[in-house]
């Protein structure tokens, strides 16, 4: 068993999130596991091979992992996108499968979309269209459409017709050639060129056959699982001495307290299998929220503070209320008292949602500030620039603190609206200097000849503001252990190494500069944001980067411009190499509602090739995104080499979905199949529609169920 822990854990690290939820015995697990679909042994809802109709709870990770006694491993991530539509990584190994004895490491995505939803009381079965491995190798590529239906309680059914590996064994014609005679034949998969090229002219190409699949739900915990597999193994037959004896698989799963799913199956009549999978709801914090610190009510205002504020408050008196802030994490930067409005100038150091910061900012104000200031202009500040203004009175303060519909109300009663050129209330800034040490993790996925590779060291990053919107920041890092510097490929790109040289970076040994730059902030209009950075923007290149965004108060849309001069820096980060470039971006912003936004970047990227990147994320009321995005420039299939384009999935979460106390940190990692150079995108830290994201969505509603929190 600790064999198959290790194999799963190397598989990709797609489980680490998983297991450490699991290690950890928290409640980010989906409840009620036996109630939800199974797992096939490709990660996605179904019983041994093959696939079913059913479909996850809405924004569910699924992580899984398997290994056969003819060594066939997979680790799989399924991430339910919407209600309907079902997004697959999987990282697959298959020993001593190539033709020259290698084994193979691979990397596909599936896409699934369940097209009729079951009615539980009637007779329609749920229906489901699949596209396996599409934009892979193509080695487990497979076409598919399933109906099943629930029999009470206990049993499901399946029945479904496939094609590619679905449709070989006992297959027959294509029904979909009395279309058109294209149908008959299915192109084979030509080389490892052809690697990351979705497969269009596969799609529901050559013979199909038929599969069915039931399951019987024993015990709350105990699932039989049966299938008619219409997947001849032909590869592993060929490849591998893989024994077809018969189209019958069986599994037996059991499902533990905490959701995990372990299996064994019995595969085609000859080999034996081990599975393992857990469910994760982003939804759902790892760590439980409310242990941040109660906020301070609502207060009416004291005789005390009105008889010792006046027009100009004092030094003491200001120090309260800075005091008073500073204990809910929010930093006063001024205040302006004109009658009975008070206009304060603050800045968010501890709240990831931007309306529980507002809110507290609130609180405080009407417990310090005198009975006869009615009006609360609450000035928001980020790197220096004023971001939004929210306008509340203590009147409607007072009235919804123990509303039903509190929060919903005060969003409605509060004037929101762009700070851009309001008077400014704050003071001279002082010289503000930080540093903090920190450990990293440095892991690097998907290297044939080691799958998993990390590096783990500390960081100490600095930061000197000197001026208001002027930062100098900047980062040591040292490895303290670690293998990422073992990596002996070496890049074959034909184009300029400005990515696909990241091992030759990581054998340096010392002390490394991630960064150190120097960033100015400002507004030069409303609705328009700035940004200049210059220095070493990033590990592998240094230069000067310039940025501009218009994001309109009260919409769902933002344009911007990136311009930069990029120098590529030697591998130990203490020099310069020959190549520079000049780059950049025009992106457009698109809210979709829901928890959905869309970006496309058009322009020049780092190795001198122009095109388009497509982003999508889904973003949690707590915090946690998940994104997918796609890169296709001027440069070849073929000269971009393996994975023919750039591509890759995106999680981030705020730490405090981990940890439950409040913290604007955020964590995160990119999945790449692979990285080469082509569709490359210069690094640079604090792009403006990433720092001012948050609170321009929290002025359109988002999340504001935390104000009172």
């Amino acid at each position: 068993m600790a064999r198959l822990e290790r194999t799963l854990f190397r598989m990709a690290g797609v489980g680490a999130l998983a297991t450490f939820c699991h290690g950890a015995g928290l409640p980010a697990l989906a409840e009620d596991a036996g109630a939800q679909p199974g797992l096939s042994f490709y990660g996605v809802p179904g019983y041994v091979d093959m696939p079913s109709a059913f479909v996850l709870p809405d924004g569910t990770f699924a992580f899984s992992g398997n290994a056969t006694v003819g060594d066939v491993r997979r680790g799989t991530m399924v991430f339910q996108i919407t209600p309907r539509l079902t997004g697959v990584f999987r990282y697959s190994y298959l020993k001593d499968f190539l033709s020259n004895g290698d084994s193979l490491y691979d990397r596909s995505f599936d896409l699934r979309y369940q097209a009729i939803s079951e009615d539980i009381g009637g007779w329609r079965p749920a229906v489901a269209i699949g596209l396996q491995d599409f934009g892979g190798t193509g080695i487990f590529g497979a076409e598919y459409v399933v109906a099943s239906k629930h029999f009470g309680r206990a049993v499901t059914a399946s029945a479904g017709i496939g094609w590619g590996r679905f449709g070989s064994y006992n297959g027959f014609t294509n029904p979909l050639s009395i279309f058109s005679d294209k149908f008959k034949d299915r192109p084979g998969f030509s080389g490892i060129e052809d690697t990351g090229q979705i497969g269009f002219d596969r799609f529901f190409r050559g013979d199909a056959a038929v599969f069915l699949g039931v399951d019987w739900q024993a015990t709350d915990r105990l699932r039989l699982s049966l299938e008619y597999s219409s997947d001849a193994m032909t590869e592993e037959v060929a490849r591998m001495g893989f024994e077809h004896r018969t189209p019958i698989n069986v599994e037996l799963e059991y499902t533990f307290r905490n959701g995990g799913r372990l299996g064994f199956a019995v595969l085609n009549g000859s080999t034996a299998a081990l599975s393992y999978s857990i469910t994760l709801d982003p939804g759902r914090p790892a760590a439980p929220s409310g242990r941040e610190p109660a906020p301070p009510p609502v207060m009416t205002g004291s005789a005390e503070a009105a008889a010792s504020w006046g027009l100009v408050p004092d030094q003491g008196r200001r120090a309260g209320l800075e005091a008073a802030l500073k204990d809910q994490g929010i930093a006063l930067d001024g205040l302006h008292l004109d009658g009975n409005t008070a206009t304060v100038a603050v800045t968010n150091l501890r709240w990831s949602a931007s309306a529980q910061f507002w809110g507290r900012t609130a609180r405080v104000l009407s417990a310090e500030l005198p009975a006869g200031v009615t009006t609360f202009r609450i000035r928001s500040h980020i790197r220096g620039m004023p971001v939004k203004e929210v306008v509340l009175t203590r009147q409607d303060l007072e009235e919804l603190e123990y509303a039903p519909d509190g929060a919903w109300q005060a969003y409605v009663r509060a004037d929101i609206q762009d700070a851009a050129g309001l008077p400014d209330p704050r003071l001279a800034p002082e010289s503000a200097l930080d540093f903090k040490l920190r450990p990293y993790l440095d892991p690097a996925l998907f290297d044939p000849d080691n799958p998993l590779r990390l590096d783990v060291g500390a960081e100490l990053r600095g930061e000197w503001s000197p001026l208001r919107g002027f930062y100098v920041t900047g980062a040591i890092k040292q490895k303290v252990f670690g293998n990422l510097d073992q990596s002996t490929r070496l890049s074959d790109s034909v184009l300029p190494h400005v990515r696909s040289d990241a091992p030759l970076y990581a054998k340096h040994s010392g002390p490394s500069i991630p960064y150190l730059t120097a960033e100015y902030f400002m507004r030069p209009a409303p609705d328009v944001y700035g940004r200049l950075s210059f220095g070493l923007l990033e590990p592998m290149f240094g230069g000067v980067s310039g940025e501009v965004l218009w994001a309109p108060q009260g919409k769902r849309y933002a344009l911007g411009l990136e311009l930069n001069y990029a120098v590529q820096r030697d591998f130990d980060g203490y020099g310069f190499q020959d190549y520079n470039i000049a780059t950049g971006h025009l992106s457009g912003y698109l809210d979709f509602g829901g928890g959905f936004k869309g970006q496309v970047d058009v322009g020049r990227f780092l190795a001198g090739d122009w095109g388009t990147t497509v982003t999508m994320t889904r973003r949690f009321g707590n915090g946690f995104e998940v994104g997918a995005f796609f890169t296709i420039t001027n440069v070849s299939f073929e000269d971009f080499g393996e994975g023919s384009f750039d591509k890759g999935i995106t999680i981030s979460l705020p730490l405090t979905w981990v940890t439950g106390q409040p913290t604007k940190d955020r964590g995160g990692y990119t999945i790449r199949p692979i990285q080469r150079d082509g569709g490359a995108r210069l690094s640079v830290r604090n792009r403006l529609y990433g720092l001012v994201r948050d609170e321009a969505d929290a002025a359109n509603g988002d999340r504001w169920a935390r104000f009172w929190r």
